[in-house]
């Protein structure tokens, strides 16, 4: 790479053989910036040359070692090249000297040298660097702060690059059309993750290819793409599913049905307000209001970041519960995602409700009327 330092000194030195009495002539650089390197660096370059006769210069000596024998520099002329007795060193220690002249007028003219030259050397190192290390970064810095959805399933690409490459390391020059493809097909196969068997569905593959062009847009905007190929690339179609809905009648049914207490008011509760599991999971007291004579909450989404100002019934309210100090969570300990279905499941079957119903799936329902509970006491699910 051209670049280097400023003031960069590049003097001819020698080196004694370990073996015979002669000296061996190299070039040395120092400072001189390399690519990688926090600090300076020293650089050497040997000639294929040996000098057996340098004149010492007694008057400055070199270094003393531990035995008490003293070292000397060589003695140079006025222009710095080293003086020797025989005339063949003397003709080789001229030719080091023209290739001292000749990389120090390289260092000297380095801030000369054209941007563009020095964009491409740029761009020669950043393809050379590692896309799964930096789609991990990605990850890390600028999704810190996501939903738990999103950072779990970035995190899952991420280990899907690494099936993919049969290992750790896919460089940025290595991505072309050619090979996105091969990834795209690859992710329509995709292994599931943790203990489930089987590939996934058509609908996450679309997902986690959209995550992974996302990784290839952002390398784009950093500079480690020259073009964008996410934008020459089309996602993966997802398959239109059908969503299951809970009738009035069902819904009432579940509200007579017995139920862990927590369970039912959380379900119910975004049953009628249409909230995410992550959002009720994480609800505070200082975010339920009053508000106009009415209630609303007054929260930010986990999974969009926004802020939300919602209105809500006076029924859903008094699923709630009792208030408690602001700080505290409305609906304290209630489970993860992962394990709140399975008593989803077995409460919808009591009801002798035969539709796959999620904790998720309950909340696109929203009903904005009261439900048959007026026969049961408040709280007492």
């Amino acid at each position: 790479m051209k670049k280097a330092l400023v003031n960069t000194r590049v003097s001819v030195k020698l080196r004694k053989s370990e073996y015979r009495d002669e000296w061996y002539l190299y070039v040395e650089s120092y400072p001189v910036f390399q690519s990688g390197k926090d600090t300076p660096q020293r650089v050497r370059e040997y000639l294929n040359r040996t000098i057996t006769t340098p004149i010492w210069d007694k008057s400055r000596n070199a270094r003393t070692n531990a035995e008490g024998k003293t070292t000397y520099k060589p003695k140079r002329d006025l222009n710095g090249v080293i003086q020797c007795k025989s005339q063949l060193d003397q003709e080789s220690c001229i030719y080091a000297d023209k290739v001292r002249s000749l990389r120090q007028k390289e260092y000297d003219n380095a801030a000369l040298y054209a941007d563009t030259d020095a964009e491409q050397a740029e761009q020669l190192e950043r393809s050379r660097s590692n896309f799964i290390e930096y789609f991990d970064h990605v990850q890390r810095t600028r999704h810190a702060h996501s939903s738990d959805s999103i950072i779990v399933n970035w995190r899952r690409v991420h280990e899907l690059l690494k099936i993919f490459a049969k290992g750790d390391t896919i460089l940025f020059s290595q991505i072309d059309l050619k090979m996105v493809e091969s990834f795209r097909q690859f992710i329509m196969n995709a292994p599931q993750g943790g203990t489930k068997r089987g590939t996934i569905s058509q609908n996450t593959a679309a997902t986690y290819f959209s995550i992974f062009k996302a990784g290839l847009k952002q390398a784009f905007i950093d500079g480690y793409l020259t073009i964008d190929i996410s934008a020459k690339v089309k996602g993966i179609q997802e398959r239109e599913s059908r969503r299951e809905y809970l009738t009035v009648e069902e819904l009432n049914r579940l509200a007579q049905t017995p139920c862990d207490p927590l369970l039912k008011r959380a379900a119910l509760f975004s049953a009628l307000t249409g909230i995410r599991h992550c959002d009720i999971q994480k609800l505070k007291w200082s975010e339920v209001e009053m508000f106009n004579g009415g209630y609303r909450l007054n929260f930010t989404q986990q999974k969009t970041k926004g802020v939300e100002y919602m209105p809500i019934s006076e029924q859903a309210y008094n699923l709630c519960g009792e208030p408690k100090e602001g700080e505290l969570l409305v609906f304290a300990g209630l489970p993860d995602p992962s394990w709140i279905n399975r008593p989803v499941k077995k409460w919808i079957e009591a009801a002798g409700i035969t539709k796959h119903i999620t904790f998720h799936q309950a909340r696109h329902n929203k009903f904005s009327f009261p439900l048959e509970m007026s026969n049961l006491q408040r709280f007492s699910f």
